[in-house]
């Protein structure tokens, strides 16, 4: 038997221009400049709601650096005009546009398109 949670992302998953769409929680449940980490097909991703931004930003939770899965637990900020991300281990930055570590050019994490559908956030998967 499924669960609600099983159930609510069943129901809200479709395939739109080859882009599979995940619901993953209300709007409500995320704050402002404070991630939460979802757990997509196995992976985990951490999301961030910026204040002063629609937008919802979706990266890697994994932490190359230290090799855990933190990243959701890190610092939001503006860094070298960048909207970023601090590992809550090492403090590297990370570009929650694009993933790119700053102070590693060979280090880019995943990044996923949002949106957010009936007040509901979805991610691609």
């Amino acid at each position: 038997m499924n669960s609600l949670a099983e159930e609510f992302r069943e129901d809200r998953t479709e395939k739109m221009t080859d882009t599979e769409f995940m619901a993953v929680c209300q709007i409500d449940d995320l704050l402002d400049n404070l991630g939460q980490c979802a757990l997509v097909k196995g992976k985990q991703i951490a999301l961030f709601k910026v204040s002063d931004s629609e937008k919802i930003y979706a990266i890697d939770n994994h932490d190359p650096f230290s090799d855990a899965n933190v990243l959701s637990r890190g610092v939001v900020g503006d860094l070298q005009g960048k909207l970023v991300v601090a590992s809550p281990i090492y403090k590297q930055h990370f570009d929650l546009e694009t993933g790119q570590c700053l102070e590693d050019e060979n280090v880019v994490l995943d990044t996923y398109a949002t949106r957010v559908v009936a007040g509901v956030v979805e991610i691609s998967c």
